[in-house]
């Protein structure tokens, strides 16, 4: 079998397409998600907040100060960006959450599968045995 062979049948497999087209909406997903955490709830929180844009929220670990992030940036300035992890956090809270709502659906539409009717056993030898004098007994 040649390597064009083998490779077809590797990406025709079932699994390998579904895994594809898995990260593919994974994807696009996550870019949902992440216009729904910056441009939807963050926002409220914020403002909840005292009108505070996590975006915006840095440590300067140097001795320049800066008004804003994007100067501190431009200038190369040591930072720790805790607001872009604050967002992260909270990226990752709706994902873990809108995926285990996803699969407790998909859970819930399949459908249980009948149990296997158990396999008839063979009868131990004293059963064959009680039968054997039952049916004598009753001739």
């Amino acid at each position: 079998m040649s390597i064009a062979q083998e490779f077809r049948e590797f990406i025709l497999r079932g699994n390998v397409v579904d895994m594809a087209v898995g990260v593919i909406i994974g994807g696009a997903f996550g870019k949902i998600v992440d216009s729904l955490v910056k441009d939807v709830l963050t926002p409220p929180l914020g403002l909840i907040l005292g009108g505070v844009d996590f975006r915006h929220l840095y440590v300067n670990l140097g001795t320049v100060e800066y008004a804003t992030l994007e100067e501190a940036e431009k200038a190369g300035a040591p930072l720790i960006k805790y607001g872009a992890f604050i967002n992260t956090a909270v990226d990752f809270l709706i994902v873990a959450l809108a995926i285990f709502l996803v699969v407790k659906v998909v859970n819930r539409m399949r459908r249980a599968e009948p149990p296997a009717a158990p396999a008839a056993a063979e009868p131990r030898e004293e059963i064959l045995q009680l039968r054997q004098i039952r049916d004598a007994l009753q001739r």
